[in-house]
C-alpha cells in the first residue's frame, strides 16, 4: 500500500534547484512519485509500501544534502527561534550586499588608478556574487554543471576577461536583486494562506471538573469536553451535549442562513457560535479537524502539479545545456565564418545571451502564477485543491452555482409583509421587530432594520427564546409568538391555507393565540451576478 512522507526544505531559494531535488529523489528505489513545491518549501514523496516508508528517510535526506547542502530539512514548519535566525541572516545578507554596492559605486564614480579600480570591482563582485560563484563551483565538483549559478558565473567572469568590469558586477547585482524580488513575490502569494492559518483559534475552554481552563487546541484529546462561548469560533469537531445556539456556518458551507443546533447535533470547527453557550464533546484531534484539513489542502495545493508545470520542469533539464552550447556557438562561429568579426565582440554577445537565458525565472513563473491564483481565490472564499484543478477550469463547458452567498450577497432583507385582516402591515412589523429585538440572528436583524425605529424595551414584559423554533414574548400586554411552523403548531396557532402555500424563508406571527400574519425574507442578488454569468456564457 502506498504511503506519503513530507519534508520541509527550509532555505530552498532556487526553483531550478527544487526541480533537481525532485528528479534526484524520483530515481530512488521504492519511490512511486515525488513533488517539490518551491513556494511552500515542501517535498512530498510517495513510497510503495511500509517497508520503504520506514527505511528511506536517510536516503532522501542524503540526496537533498548532496544537491543543496545548505538546506535545513525538517518534518514540521520552521520554529520561531529558527525563523528569527533566518530573518536575521537575511538582514545580514542585505547589509553585506549594500557594502558591495558601495564599493562598486566608489570604483565607478571616483577617479582611481587602474589597479585600484580593478581591486574595488573584484572586491565588489566577490561580496555581491561570491555566494553564486561558490554554489557553481560546488555543483561542478558534483558533476552538476548546467544550472543558473553556472550561467551567471561564466557570464560575469567572462565580462571580467573582456575588461567589462562594471557590467560584470552590475549583472550579478541585478541577479541578486531579482532573487530578492522573487522571494517577495512568493511571500506575497502566500499571504492569504498565512492569513487563513492565523485565523485558527489560539485556545479552547477545556472542562476540568467543574472549572474551565484555557488550553491549546493541539493538547485536546478525543472525548474531552469543551465550552464554546457566544461569539467564539468552534475550534474542534465534536457533538453538542448541552445548550442550544445559532451557528454561522458560512465559512465552510457558503450558506448565509445560520443553523440552529442543540444536544446530539454534530458541530464542525470553523463554525461561529452566535448566541448561546455550548458544551461539546470532542470527536476529532486538532490535526484531523475540518479546518485543519482545509488549511492543509490549501497549503499543499501547489504540490499537485499541472501538465504545464511538469513540462516546464522537464524542459529545464535540456534547456540549460542547450543555452550553454548556443552561447559557445555565438562566441566562436561568427569570428570564423564572418570576415572582420572580432572575437571579443562576439564573446561579449555570448555572455549577454547567457545572462538573459537564466532558467530560474522560467521554472518559477508557472508555479508562481498558479499559486498566486490559488491565493487570490482563497481571499475571495474559493478553495482550490491544487493547480491542476485550476488549469482544468480552462476546459469546463458547464458551471453550476449554489445560489446563497455565491450569486447573492448573503445579506437578508424583508421581502413581503402579509398581515391577517385585523392587523396592518405596520402593526405586524412592529410586533415582530419587538419580539426579535434581543436576537443577533441575521433574519432578526433584517426585520429590525426594516422597522427602522427605536425599540422601547419597557414595552417588552417577558421574553423567551425557543431554540430552533422562534420567540415567545409579551409586548404591551399581548402574547406574541414569532417563529417557524413547528412553533405555531406547538402553541396551537392555526395557519390558514394561503399562508402554508407561500414558499421561501418565512417568519410566522401569532398574537394572543391567533394567526396575525407572516413576513418573507430573501437574500439580495449581487450587483454583478448577472454580468458574471453573461461573461461566462461567452
Amino acid at each position: 500500500m502506498e504511503a506519503e512522507k513530507q519534508y520541509i526544505l527550509n532555505g530552498l531559494d532556487c526553483a531550478h534547484c527544487a526541480g533537481k531535488i525532485e528528479n534526484a529523489i524520483k530515481g530512488l528505489d521504492g519511490v512511486e512519485n515525488t513533488s517539490v513545491n518551491f513556494l511552500s518549501k515542501k517535498l512530498h514523496v510517495k513510497v510503495k509500501n511500509s517497508d520503504y516508508y520506514n527505511n528511506i528517510d536517510n536516503e532522501i535526506i542524503g540526496l537533498i544534502k548532496e544537491v543543496e547542502p545548505d538546506i535545513i530539512i525538517s518534518k514540521s514548519e520552521i520554529g520561531t527561534g529558527k525563523l528569527k535566525e533566518h530573518i536575521s541572516a537575511n538582514l545580514n545578507d542585505i547589509g553585506i550586499f549594500f557594502l558591495g554596492i558601495l564599493l562598486f559605486v566608489v570604483a565607478l564614480v571616483f577617479p582611481v588608478k587602474n589597479f585600484m579600480e580593478l581591486t574595488l570591482f573584484i572586491a565588489s563582485y566577490i561580496i555581491v556574487g561570491g555566494e553564486i560563484v561558490k554554489k557553481a563551483l560546488r555543483n561542478i565538483s558534483k558533476g552538476q554543471i548546467f544550472d543558473e549559478n553556472f550561467l551567471m558565473t561564466i557570464a560575469t567572469i567572462g565580462a571580467f576577461a573582456v575588461k567589462q568590469y562594471p557590467e560584470a558586477v552590475t549583472v550579478m547585482a541585478f541577479y541578486r536583486v531579482g532573487e530578492f524580488l522573487q522571494d517577495v513575490a512568493v511571500a506575497h502569494s502566500k499571504k492569504s494562506i498565512r492569513a487563513l492559518m492565523d485565523s485558527r483559534p489560539d485556545y479552547v475552554n477545556l472542562k476540568i471538573g467543574n472549572d474551565f481552563k484555557k488550553t491549546s487546541p493541539q493538547e485536546i484529546q478525543v472525548g474531552d469536553i469543551i465550552l464554546i462561548k457566544p461569539g467564539e469560533k468552534v475550534p474542534l469537531d465534536g457533538k453538542i451535549i448541552k445548550g442550544h445556539s445559532t451557528l454561522d456556518t458560512s465559512a465552510l458551507t457558503g450558506e448565509s442562513l445560520p443553523r440552529d443546533l442543540g444536544p446530539g447535533d454534530e458541530i464542525l470547527s470553523g463554525f461561529v457560535n452566535r448566541e448561546g453557550s455550548l458544551l461539546v464533546t470532542v470527536m476529532k484531534l486538532y490535526e484531523d479537524s475540518t479546518v485543519s484539513k482545509i488549511l492543509e489542502l490549501m497549503e499543499d495545493a501547489g504540490s499537485k502539479k499541472t501538465t504545464t508545470e511538469n513540462f516546464i520542469t522537464e524542459f529545464a533539464k535540456y534547456y540549460t545545456p542547450i543555452v550553454v552550447f548556443l552561447a559557445i556557438g555565438i562566441a566562436l562561429l561568427p569570428p570564423i565564418i564572418v570576415s572582420n568579426a572580432e572575437f571579443s565582440e562576439w564573446l561579449y554577445r555570448a555572455l549577454v545571451f547567457l545572462v538573459i537565458s537564466c532558467p530560474c525565472a522560467l521554472v518559477l513563473s508557472v508555479p508562481l502564477s498558479f499559486f498566486g491564483g490559488i491565493g487570490l481565490a482563497s481571499r475571495n472564499g474559493i478553495l482550490i485543491k491544487g493547480s491542476n484543478y485550476l488549469e482544468a477550469l480552462n476546459h469546463i463547458h458547464t458551471a453550476t452555482f449554489d445560489k446563497t452567498g455565491t450569486l447573492t450577497k448573503g445579506v437578508f432583507s424583508v421581502d413581503e409583509i402579509i398581515p391577517a385582516e385585523e392587523y396592518s402591515r405596520e402593526e405586524l412589523l412592529k410586533y415582530t421587530a419587538y419580539a426579535k429585538s434581543r436576537s443577533n440572528h441575521p433574519i432578526a436583524l433584517s426585520i429590525i432594520d426594516m422597522y427602522g425605529k427605536q425599540i422601547d424595551n419597557s414595552k417588552i414584559q417577558s421574553y423567551e427564546e425557543v431554540s430552533g423554533h422562534g420567540i415567545i414574548a409579551e409586548i404591551e400586554d399581548n402574547v406574541v409568538v414569532v417563529g417557524n411552523k413547528k412553533l405555531m403548531e406547538k402553541e396551537d396557532i392555526i395557519l390558514p391555507q394561503e399562508a402554508l402555500e407561500i414558499t421561501g424563508t418565512i417568519i410566522y406571527v401569532g398574537i394572543n393565540g391567533r394567526y396575525a400574519g407572516l413576513i418573507t425574507i430573501s437574500d439580495k442578488i449581487k450587483d454583478d451576478s448577472k454580468s458574471v454569468i453573461n461573461d461566462l456564457r461567452k
